[in-house]
């Protein structure tokens, strides 16, 4: 991948990107000039049905961004615990010297029924993709104004466009990531501050792995089948058409658009 320099001498600060679409971001931006702050928990979850990525998945990662020419700081860090994720931050900028760009990606998704949800499934959910959001992007704004401006991009999915069944505790959580997008898009526009989210249909990662229920509860209800199925004839996205969005929010390509909600579904919400 070549370096075309729509980001060079920016610093982007992606967390979840161990693997997965978090790394697709990381590389993504790099290919671009961007260096890389690369954050990830790195441990399994309890609650979630699919192992989560390693210290090794971290590292390779940042073997693959310094592969580009970029500079890249890994940190271990959960973004449920603000700490961890300001102490990450701080370090990564103090060895980069700024920052320009926030990828808030890290989440998880539990797929069940409204009476399999348990209260640590909910928990998890919530705290992971809505609290380690709101983490992510608060604690990173002081070095964006520091910047004079940039750009904050939120993960957020088709679930947060419509209630997709069996998804309720990840629906309520980029329900409410959307909810937080507007807020501060309306709140940093005046540090030239960017907000806006992307919402992607399913894309194949190793989180996917976790759904493989999903047709046996849709035959408990088959009418609700509908709301999986695309306009065009594309069953999973790839990481790197999600990629494609994020990157284009981070550059000025984009420098007015705030606030914003863009759609990558292949037609998923179109119905």
């Amino acid at each position: 991948m070549s370096t075309t320099a729509r980001l060079d001498g920016k610093v982007a600060f992606i967390t979840g990107a161990a693997r997965g679409q978090g790394r697709s971001h990381a590389l993504r931006l790099a290919g671009e000039g961007a260096d890389i702050i690369a954050v990830d928990i790195c441990e399994d979850y309890a609650s979630t049905a699919y192992p989560m990525a390693t210290e090794e998945d971290l590292a390779q990662t940042a073997k693959e961004v310094r592969a580009l020419g970029r500079r890249v700081v890994t940190r271990k860090a959960d973004v449920r615990d603000r700490g961890q994720l300001e102490a990450a931050l701080a370090g990564g900028v103090a060895e980069l010297g700024r920052l320009d760009v926030v990828v808030a990606n890290a989440g998880i998704c539990v797929l069940g029924a409204w009476d399999e949800v348990t209260p640590e499934v909910w928990q998890d959910t919530l705290d992971t993709n809505l609290t380690g959001a709101w983490h992510t992007i608060t604690a990173a704004v002081p070095y964006l104004i520091d910047a004079g401006g940039g750009s904050v991009i939120a993960t957020g999915s088709t679930c947060g466009v419509r209630g997709n069944p069996f998804f309720a505790p990840y629906v309520a959580s980029k329900h409410g990531l959307v909810g937080i997008v507007r807020t501060l898009a309306n709140e940093l526009g005046r540090h030239h501050i960017r907000v806006n989210v992307v919402h992607p249909a399913g894309v194949a990662t190793d989180l996917t792995g976790g759904l493989a229920r999903i047709d046996q509860l849709i035959q408990t209800n088959p009418v609700l089948g509908g709301a999986f199925d695309n306009a065009l004839p594309v069953g999973r996205l790839e990481v790197g058409d999600v990629s494609n969005a994020v990157l284009f929010l981070a550059t000025d390509e984009s420098r007015y658009m705030t606030g914003a909600e863009l759609v990558v579904d292949a037609g998923n919400t179109v119905f």
